[in-house]
């Protein structure tokens, strides 16, 4: 769930980025800001989120967790065993 979080919160950083960067110099001034390099700064910034946000998603997706229990025959107790297996291709 963190990764389609930070997917989505890095296209919206993208969609913010480019209305500072195209839209807004045209409309608003101020003097010492740059409004164009603050919206690329922003493009990039949203888009190293999404990378990363795609690389844990599909990171994710390759390991598995198997889960036994069974009863000790000597003791009559029960025991689990975890198993999580990470494959790396």
């Amino acid at each position: 769930m963190e990764s389609t979080l930070s997917i989505g919160f890095g296209i919206f950083l993208m969609a913010v980025g480019a209305i500072v960067a195209w839209a807004l110099p045209g409309l608003w001034q101020v003097e010492g800001a740059n409004w164009t390099l603050i919206g690329y700064i922003l493009l990039g910034a949203g888009a190293l989120v999404t990378l990363f946000g795609i690389i844990m998603a599909a990171r994710s997706g390759r390991s598995s967790q198997v889960s036994r229990s069974r009863v000790d025959p000597d003791t009559g107790m029960r025991v689990e065993r975890t198993e999580r297996r990470d494959d790396v291709i």
